[in-house]
């Protein structure tokens, strides 16, 4: 093996921080270049954006719908006759959610969506509630997501039952790692499943209306899976349903939040993709709820209504097992909304301090690693957690969302008042009714889901919001102890002390020493003793083959009764520290690095010991000086 030039890196004790760091801030994509930027290949086509940020959106009609009804058959067949009603209410909500975010990605087109909107229009703790908002609703989407589609795998093949968190998990780590290789290769992937979902359900919608609607197809053998004890459906009975339904909604606020992901003209592409979704989104709810009051159709103990309608339209036939088989597949891949558009929105807030800086950088592919493997880490947390159980997590689910549409919805009024174009009074009455509509919901879901787990979605919104302001403060006082923004004064050369740790004689000493003395204006080396006889030997050795090697630095021996071998070396550098005022310490501390991943669990750590020690106890400046060690011919 040959060894390779050392690449010291230094640390200081407080560690530097940026106001911006580099990087950070993503491109708002708006602009008309003449050439594509570096990178614009792992960015997002229009239509490659529909299936990596719509598939949350999409597979909702497996259970927006389903929602409705069950909330509808409480009140019997005069209760299901609302359906179409309360989904074209639902639609129209989401024409309003559609047209409001078409025009919070031409304004915000940095992204962020809620997160951005309500922060420059409602205030920063606002814009960290929105962001809070959406980071739970993102987290929970994955889980529900992902447990759901399982769920449907193993109502079709029920021996995998006992296997399903496994399963869940496998799930997990095929989505993480595919966009682990970029958003466009999630997006690729991910495009035949999304089109095979969406072609299926037109298809099933368009059979179904030209099919004869048998009268028996309404009263099945059999039970319904609620009561049909009420005659009478009021006014609190239809919110209900419409909150219920809302949860369709959930998704459409991706492309907002991840606007930089797509290629240039980055807003243009994304406002085209927020069309698409919404049309699609749209027919597909209203041509499901127009095949439900036409054959009659009712909750069904253990058959889910899409199913009901598959069979209805398609017969029970091949037709029937593409849509339920387009249906598992696009459920438990819906997670992958998530994983497109929470990234994003976590190096927003690292961006404006509210997250370690480090979520704000990107890998080669325009990934957001650091926030895809946060992402997973806390999803698969949660599956464990719910053992694979998608009812203990439904309750949890789009509350979060709710608050996001509201604080957006509003925001867009102020940003109307304020930047009052042509027809603003218009738009912003637009988005006053949808900030009404979108809070009923979040209160009516909130207070019915409340005692099913909903509270700990109460609880943890504000503690996130505390978390984000905790990260804030933190960067605060670190920027104004290192004076962030200020100019500072001329730099000037002060002498310097470099203290190298070393163990023996070897090529690596020799590095370390020729480093130090290129760094200081005196270099110390020191070696720690034990009164142990064979550890007297070793030093002994050490001292004479010193003298006869002569580099022309003093070796320093401190001896440590207790066996220790940091708390020496940094009470040693205390002791300089008082001695020589003015005088800036350092300690070189040299180290080797194996190629091999597994030969680095054969180190003994000895750096990392007198490393910890000296940035506990002592100002001095720490030199990690790494020898790397490059793989021979074997």
């Amino acid at each position: 093996m040959a060894p390779r030039a050392a690449e010291p890196t230094t640390t200081a004790r407080s560690g530097p921080v940026r106001a911006e760091p580099p990087g950070t801030r993503p491109a708002a994509g708006a602009g008309t270049g003449s050439g594509p930027e570096p990178g614009e290949r792992h960015r997002l086509t229009a239509l490659q954006g529909l299936a990596a940020l719509s598939l949350d959106a999409m597979a909702s009609v497996a259970y927006g719908p389903e929602a409705v009804v069950l909330v509808l058959a409480a009140a019997g067949a005069r209760g299901l006759g609302f359906t179409l009603p309360v989904t074209l209410a639902i639609a129209a909500l989401l024409a309003v959610l559609v047209a409001s975010y078409r025009q919070v990605i031409a304004a915000f087109p940095d992204g962020g969506g809620s997160y951005a909107v309500a922060g420059r229009h409602l205030g920063r703790r606002t814009g960290l509630v929105a962001a809070a908002s959406l980071v739970l609703d993102y987290v929970l989407n994955v889980a529900v997501s992902v447990t759901a589609g399982v769920a449907a795998l193993t109502s079709a093949f029920p021996g995998l039952h006992g296997q399903r968190v496994g399963i869940c998990l496998g799930v997990l780590v095929l989505v993480t790692a595919v966009n682990l290789r970029g958003v466009v290769d999630a997006a690729k992937a991910f495009l035949v499943p999304t089109a095979v979902f969406v072609g299926s359900v037109l298809a099933m919608i368009a059979a179904g209306l030209f099919r004869d609607a048998p009268a028996a197809t309404a009263q099945g053998a059999a039970p319904a899976a609620l009561g049909e004890g009420a005659t009478a459906v009021g006014a609190l009975l239809l919110l209900k349903a419409f909150a219920a339904g809302c949860s369709a909604l959930t998704g459409v606020e991706a492309v907002a939040n991840a606007v930089p992901s797509f290629r240039t003209p980055a807003v243009r592409r994304a406002q085209r993709t927020e069309v698409a979704l919404g049309a699609l989104l749209g027919v597909m709810l209203i041509g499901l709820s127009v095949l439900i009051g036409r054959f009659h159709l009712r909750p069904v103990e253990g058959v889910t209504v899409l199913s009901q309608l598959a069979d209805a339209s398609l017969g029970h036939g091949a037709a029937f097992y593409v849509v339920q088989f387009a249906t598992v597949v696009l459920l438990a891949l819906a997670a992958n909304t998530s994983f497109a558009g929470l990234p994003v929105l976590m190096s927003l807030l690292a961006r404006d301090h509210h997250l370690p800086h480090l979520f704000a950088l990107k890998a080669d592919r325009q990934v957001h690693r650091y926030g895809v493997l946060a992402l997973a880490l806390v999803s698969a947390a949660l599956l464990v957690l719910s053992g694979g159980d998608t009812n203990a997590l439904v309750p949890l689910f789009a509350i979060g969302v709710f608050v996001g549409f509201t604080l957006c919805q509003a925001g867009m009024v102020r940003h109307w008042y304020g930047e009052r174009p042509a027809g603003w009074r218009a738009k912003a009455a637009l988005n006053c009714l949808g900030a009404v509509l979108t809070g009923v919901s979040a209160v009516v879901v909130t207070a019915t889901k409340f005692a099913e787990g909903a509270w700990l979605v109460v609880l943890a919104l504000p503690l996130l919001v505390l978390a984000f302001e905790k990260v804030h403060r933190a960067y605060a006082e670190i920027g104004e102890r290192l004076e962030l923004g200020s100019v500072p004064p001329a730099p000037r050369r002060s002498r310097s002390l470099v203290l190298v740790p070393v163990s023996g004689l070897s090529k690596l000493t020799c590095q370390a020493l020729t480093a130090a003395r290129s760094l200081g204006d005196e270099v110390l080396a020191v070696t720690v003793t034990h009164p142990a006889p064979e550890d007297r030997a070793k030093a002994e050795a050490l001292r004479r083959d010193w003298e006869l090697w002569d580099p022309g630095v003093e070796l320093v021996e401190l001896t440590s009764r207790a066996g220790a071998l940091g708390r020496p070396v940094s009470a040693y550098v205390r002791e300089l520290a008082r001695a020589r005022p003015g005088v800036q310490v350092t300690v070189l501390i040299p180290e080797t690095e194996p190629a091999r991943l597994w030969q680095r669990l054969l180190q003994n750590q000895r750096g990392a010991v007198v490393a910890h020690a000296v940035r506990r106890d002592t100002d001095a400046v720490i030199c990690r000086l790494r020898l790397r060690i490059t793989a021979g011919r074997e």
